[in-house]
């Protein structure tokens, strides 16, 4: 296990995924963000099914910067309620993972 984790968030605009993106790596909070192209999302909202074209984040970062980053896409999100949600890194390539932690010092 490392320490490494892997955040992901939808936005409601490829222009919002862009910004947000650009801001949490020029904050070394991450050490790279793929912005996927629009996702389908089906959800419940204030009692009804909702159905959205989102940007689907995935932010590569470390244990250690997600509170920090949290912070800032909660701050700066559209949402009233963003996605915010962290999956370990079980394993993964020395190098990138050597990468990753020098990048979001």
């Amino acid at each position: 296990m490392t320490d490494k984790i892997v955040l992901f968030t939808t936005c409601g605009s490829p222009e919002e995924a862009e910004r947000l993106a650009r801001m949490v790596v020029e904050r070394r909070l991450a050490a790279c963000v793929n912005i996927l192209p629009p996702v389908r999302s089906i959800y419940r909202w204030r009692g009804t099914i909702e159905e959205s074209a989102e940007s689907l984040l995935l932010i590569k970062t470390s244990r250690p910067r997600f509170d920090e980053l949290s912070a800032a896409l909660r701050a700066a999100h559209s949402y009233e309620v963003p996605e915010i949600l962290a999956l370990p890194v079980v394993a993964g390539s020395p190098d990138y993972l050597a990468w990753l932690e020098k990048e979001t010092e």
